[in-house]
This record gives structure tokens, C-alpha cells and sequence, in this order.
């Protein structure tokens, strides 16, 4: 890394299998809290066109390559990878301004996510490259003609703009999903930190997990990165809704229908439910949640409190309780363990928040800080250090500014509301916001606040005082949930699990035959034809067994004794099974019918092999469905196709899944199920066979 003078280290963008640095003299970057120069940081005269290219090329097909369980391994390695490296990223952090417990969230929190995708992805998603959604669609009546849709990675490369906030956090939970995907990244870090996503990248890149071209980073201006995309590119921007909203109408998006996600600011807010006074603990956890949100990362959260919504007659409650606590926050250096709140993003940042603090005060009050702070003994002359600041606004309904000026730092407005109707209103004129939170411990007020809400919020947190000590808090988005909002907040999805995972696929509608559908999704589909073998396929490891592997069974009668057996054994008497009269009156059955566990059993009865074996347990059911009422006197039969088979990387063993199809003596479905198992690689154990 090349260093300049006053230790500012001159950034450089990875790109195109190289760190280079710009080309120009570059603008230097201060630590916030104190002055002193960080870094230089500059992309001039980079190819961005070359670098676009060499991601699709170079990342996009050795990502292709892998499964979705190698890349999720992937990146359980490179989470394991960098949380030993983790204590190098806490300095670097410090000079963001922000303190220890912010850099957790920023540091940890993003390294926290990576193992979430690794985790979901290898319990949710096949061990294979084509992932399978929804159920088979049949398109004719003797199964000839059937489709399925099935998601694949696009061929392009996930660029993502990123916001100054968290560069270790806001560059993870981004890449995650892409990579899972098979989506190579080119990340662009807003420059104020970008020094620390710089840091990051340098291990991930040094430390050899990710392929070559999968990730790329881009240490300055955009400069004509946008000219270069195309329609098989993705975009994520995470920022200013002026700055998203003109990226989305840039005519290289427009043209080619790229697709494009954006997070933007929003005015997020809290509500304190009607039944949450003073002597509840639902009051006391708002005020606690509230001066937090405002002082964490000195309130520089996309996700932050900005609209404190209380009932008017608990407004002086309300206020006084928020001030001294937020009179307690201790502001200055990160480096202090005394300091609960760093310092903002930068110089321009602290001056920016106070104009909006400016424009606050057209239609609402300081009542709790509002302007400049000195740092802990005295480090106000450099520090970009700000008061927690609290606003009062007495007629919301009539404040323009309230609900459409977000100041981007320590500071929020408390407002009154007559009624729970009113709340949700106001709640409404941020035209859309990332989150909001209700405190309640009320049934009815949650229902109709999160009903009336809903359509304005990307998600909802109700707090009270059985979730109090495992609540995650109104301003943490996690890996499985939603993070984003309509409107304002920029219409946008990220994270959410599999949901953030298929937007860097392409879904599509596989029509064909049962067996070329199933050669394409690497699975059984009904209506292929199955391979009969005279071995159990129950006999056969995974080195063995193949895709449509099927065993038709021997039959069984049902016999009226069966049925009262298991109803007595089971105490399952339900009148069908047990009252010739009262089941005759049934609409469905017309007489006393079997148990449809007493099916399920028989089956199992029919098709199990008894030995020990390569079968090494049975987990469940899927899909299970009664079609055709059994009475005593019908014989059962069972097709049993081996449907999916996905081989676990890190085990001795891997899943199969069987289609499992109980005939009548007539041939008709009786039920219809999957059989879910788990089987050795190999068997006996440790034999020459290979999956």
C-alpha cells in the first residue's frame, strides 16, 4: 500500500485482477474526531469498461462453476476467515468516528451476515447449480407435456453503490446474496470510508477463498461506470433518494431494463401505543429503544428514528424522560471507552445535519441540544461532534418539514396524536419509510397499528415486555428478514434470505416432456419414467442410487380390525373411522374409512427395508396429501422414486428425497407424499464407491 505524507495512505480499487491507483492527485480524507489525514483516495483514469468485463468473464463463470452448498462453504470460510482478522478492522473503524459498540454492528454485524447466507443457502437451497421453484405445472392430462420454473444466475456482474454508514456491513450484506447466486461483485464504497472497505477487501482478496474476478472494488468516483452495464447486470444503491433517483433514470438502466434496487433515506418512526404509560414497562422500553436509535452511530442509520410518535397527553412524559437520557450520552473520540457517541462522518456531514436541523425548526422546537459539542475534555476544535438532539412539533398534521427533512445524525422529533388512526397518518406522510416500531402490549392497538401501517414500511417491530430481552431492536435488519421500503425509502428489497438471493437470478418457465424437465432440474418429475431395478433401492449409498431409481412395492388390505386397532391404539376414535351412521352422513366418505396415518404407516410398512443399511434415518414429510378415501376391504400399493438427491459437502452422508405414491386396487391415488431421508455416501462405510 503506497503511503503519502502526514500518514495518509493513498487508496486503491482492485479491479480487473489488480490494485490500482488512480491516476490523479485525489482528495484527502480526515479522521472526523480528530482532523488528522486517514487516506487519499482517487479512481481517475481506471477502465471501469475493462473491469465490468473481466468480472462477467473472469468471476461470473468460475462462480457458475460451483453448487450453491460450495459457494455458501464459501463464505462460512470467509466469514471464519475474517473474524480472526476482526481486531485489525476495530482501529481502522475508530477513524469513521465511530466507538467500539458501533464498529461491532458495522464490523461483526456484517460478518454475522455472511454465515447467516452460508447457513439459510445449505438448508434451503440443492446442492446443485439450477435451483427449483414452486411445484411442477402438468400441461396435459397423461403427463406428456409439463412445465417448471427454475431460477439461474444472470451471466452480468452485481454492481453495488454503497452508502458511508457501514463499509464493512453495507459491502457484506450485499455481496452475500449475489455470491450464493453465482453473481460476481464490483463494490463501490462511498469515499468518506472508504479506507475501511479498502482494509476488508485486502484480506478477503489476500486470503484466496474467493474466486478470482468474483469480487472487485472501487475506491472513488463512479465516473462512467454506468455507460458499461448491461441487461444481464444488476445494481444496488444504498443512499440519498436524489442521488438513487437519478441513477435509476440513467438511460443505460432505462434502455436495457437493468435491474436496479435502492435503499434510500427514510423518516422512520416509533409509536407508543395508548396503553403504554408511565408505569408500564412497554414506556420504559420506548424511551430506552428511542435515545438509543438517535445516539448509535451518532444516528447515522438509514434505519434510525426520526419521528417520535406519542399520544398527546403523554408528551411532557415523554420528553422529559428522552432528554436526560440523552443528556447521559457522553460524546468525543471513539478511542475513549468513556465516549457512548463518536463523532459524524466528517466536517461536511456535521454541517450538513445542522442546516437540516435549520430547516427542522420551520415547524417544530429545540427542546433538548440542537447545535455543536465538544468531545471529551474539550476536542471540539476538529471533531465533527454533535448534541443528541430532540425537536418538538405540536401540530404534526400541519408540519411539512417534519415529515420530509431527514437530518442524517443525532436528531429526531417528537409528535403528538389524538388517536391510533392519527399515529398510523403520520406515520404515513414519510411516504414510505425502511422500518417502524409500535410499543404496545395491547392486541387490538398492534393489530391495527401493523395492519394500518403495513403498506407504508418495509418492516414492523411491536415491542413489549415479553420480547424485551430478545428483541433485536427497531433499528437492526437481519439476514432472514426484509431490509427496505417502498416510496421514500426507495422500493427496493434487500436481504430477506432466498428472497435477496433470487433478485440476482432469472426465473423461467421450462415447458418439455417430464423426463428432459427433469434432466434439466436435475430431478424425478411424475410422469418421467422411473428405473426399476430388482435391488431395494433402500440398499443403495448415494455412490449407487440415481435419479428415478423406483420400487413398487407388494400390497396390503385394509381390514375393518386394522381401522379399530389403530383408532384404539392411537386414540384417534374420529367418527369416520368409528360410527358406520354418522360417517354414511359424511359428504366425502359415505361409510367408515381408514386413518389417513393408517395409510401413511402401511406405506411405510410396505416400502421399508428392515435391515441395517445405507438408509440412515427418515426426517419428515413433505407435500402429504389424502386423494381418495380408503375403506376396508381395499388393497394399497406404493411407488417409491427416488426424486432429488443432494450429497452434503462437509458429511459423510447427504438428503434424498422420494416421491411416495399409495395406489388402490384400481390403480387410483390413494396419497401422495415426499419421504425425506438421509444416506450414506458409501456403504458399507469407508468402501471404494464415490459420489
Amino acid at each position: 500500500m503506497t503511503v503519502v505524507s502526514q500518514n495518509a495512505r493513498v487508496l486503491e480499487s482492485y479491479l480487473a485482477g489488480r490494485w490500482q491507483p488512480g491516476k490523479a492527485e485525489g482528495k484527502l480524507l480526515a479522521d472526523p474526531s480528530n482532523g488528522d489525514p486517514v487516506a487519499v483516495i482517487d479512481a481517475s483514469g481506471i477502465d471501469l469498461g475493462e473491469a465490468l468485463a473481466y468480472g462477467r468473464a473472469t468471476g461470473g463463470a468460475a462462480l457458475r462453476k460451483m453448487t450453491y452448498h460450495e459457494r455458501a462453504l464459501m463464505l462460512k470460510s470467509l466469514a471464519q476467515h475474517l473474524m480472526e482478522k476482526k481486531e485489525v478492522f476495530y482501529p481502522e473503524s475508530f477513524k469513521t468516528g465511530a466507538t467500539r459498540k458501533d464498529s461491532w454492528i458495522d464490523i461483526e454485524g456484517g460478518i454475522g451476515t455472511l454465515f447467516a447466507y452460508s447457513s439459510k443457502a445449505r438448508r434451503e437451497m440443492p446442492n446443485t447449480r439450477v435451483f427449483v421453484e414452486g411445484p411442477v405445472e402438468p400441461l396435459s392430462r397423461d403427463k406428456t407435456f409439463s412445465a417448471q420454473h427454475v431460477l439461474t444466475a444472470l451471466t452480468g456482474i452485481a454492481v453495488h453503490i454503497n452508502a458511508f454508514n457501514f463499509p464493512v456491513w453495507g459491502m457484506l450484506e450485499k455481496i452475500a446474496p449475489a455470491l450464493i447466486a453465482g453473481m460476481p461483485c464490483l463494490v463501490k464504497p462511498a469515499s468518506q470510508t472508504a479506507y475501511l472497505t479498502e482494509l476488508v477487501v485486502r484480506h478477503i482478496q489476500a486470503s484466496g477463498l474467493v474466486p478470482e474476478g468474483a469480487l472487485q472494488l472501487l475506491c472513488g468516483s463512479a465516473g462512467d461506470l454506468m455507460d458499461h452495464l448491461t441487461g444481464q447486470d444488476a445494481v444496488t444503491f444504498t443512499g440519498s433518494a436524489a442521488t438513487g433517483q437519478m441513477l435509476r433514470r440513467h438511460p443505460v438502466i432505462v434502455e436495457n431494463s437493468i435491474r436496479f434496487t435502492m435503499e434510500a433515506d427514510s423518516l422512520n418512526a416509533a409509536v407508543l401505543g395508548p396503553d403504554a404509560t408511565p408505569d408500564t414497562p412497554e414506556f420504559d422500553l420506548f424511551v430506552k429503544e428511542v435515545g438509543r436509535e438517535i445516539t448509535v452511530k451518532a444516528g447515522q442509520k438509514c434505519t434510525a428514528v426520526r419521528r417520535i410518535i406519542v399520544p398527546r397527553g403523554l408528551v411532557g412524559p415523554v420528553q422529559e424522560a428522552l432528554a436526560l437520557r440523552l443528556k447521559k450520552t457522553v460524546v468525543g473520540d471513539p478511542r475513549d471507552e468513556a465516549v457512548t457517541m463518536g463523532a459524524l462522518a466528517s466536517g461536511a456531514q456535521k454541517a450538513e445535519v445542522l442546516e437540516r436541523i435549520a430547516e427542522l425548526t420551520s415547524g417544530a422546537e429545540i427542546v433538548a441540544g440542537g447545535g455543536e459539542a465538544d468531545g471529551l475534555d474539550g476536542q471540539a476544535s476538529a471533531g465533527a461532534f454533535l448534541q443528541p438532539t430532540l425537536l418538538y412539533c405540536d401540530k404534526p398534521a400541519a408540519s411539512e418539514a417534519v415529515h420530509s427533512v431527514e437530518a442524517f445524525g443525532p436528531v429526531a422529533t417528537l409528535m403528538p396524536y389524538d388517536d391510533i388512526g392519527a399515529a398510523i397518518d403520520l406515520t404515513h406522510r414519510g411516504k414510505g419509510s425502511l422500518v417502524a416500531s409500535v410499543f404496545t402490549n395491547d392486541p387490538n392497538v398492534a393489530e391495527e397499528a401493523v395492519l394500518g401501517m403495513a403498506p407504508f414500511h418495509g418492516r414492523i417491530m411491536i415491542g413489549n415486555r415479553a420480547s424485551a430481552k430478545t428483541s433485536t431492536g427497531h433499528g437492526s435488519p437481519l439476514p432472514m428478514l426484509v431490509h427496505g421500503g417502498p416510496g421514500r425509502a426507495g422500493g427496493g428489497e434487500e436481504l430477506g434470505g432466498l428472497r435477496s438471493v433470487k433478485h440476482y437470478m432469472q426465473r423461467t418457465a421450462v415447458q418439455g416432456t417430464p423426463h428432459l424437465l427433469g434432466a434439466v432440474t436435475d430431478r424425478w418429475v411424475d410422469g418421467a419414467p422411473g428405473l426399476e431395478d430388482t435391488k431395494h433401492p433402500f440398499r443403495k449409498s448415494l455412490a449407487d442410487l440415481k435419479i428415478g431409481d423406483r420400487w413398487k412395492t407388494g400390497s396390503r388390505t385394509v381390514t375393518l380390525e386394522d381401522i379399530e386397532h389403530f383408532a384404539t391404539f392411537t386414540g384417534d376414535t374420529f367418527y369416520a373411522h368409528m360410527d358406520a351412521d354418522a360417517a354414511s352422513r359424511n359428504p366425502f366418505f359415505g361409510g367408515r374409512v381408514a386413518h389417513g396415518y393408517l395409510i401413511v404407516s402401511f406405506a411405510a410398512g410396505l416400502f421399508v427395508d428392515p435391515d441395517e443399511g445405507p438408509v440412515l434415518a427418515n426426517y419428515g414429510v413433505d407435500n402429504l396429501r389424502f386423494l381418495t378415501p380408503v375403506n376396508a376391504g381395499d388393497t394399497l400399493q406404493v411407488a417409491l422414486t427416488a426424486k432429488e438427491i443432494s450429497p452434503r459437502i462437509t458429511a459423510d452422508y447427504g438428503e434424498v428425497c422420494w416421491d411416495c405414491l399409495v395406489s388402490n386396487q384400481n390403480g387410483d391415488p390413494v396419497a401422495q407424499y415426499d419421504v425425506l431421508t438421509l444416506v450414506a455416501k458409501e456403504w458399507p462405510a469407508g468402501s471404494s464407491a464415490a459420489v
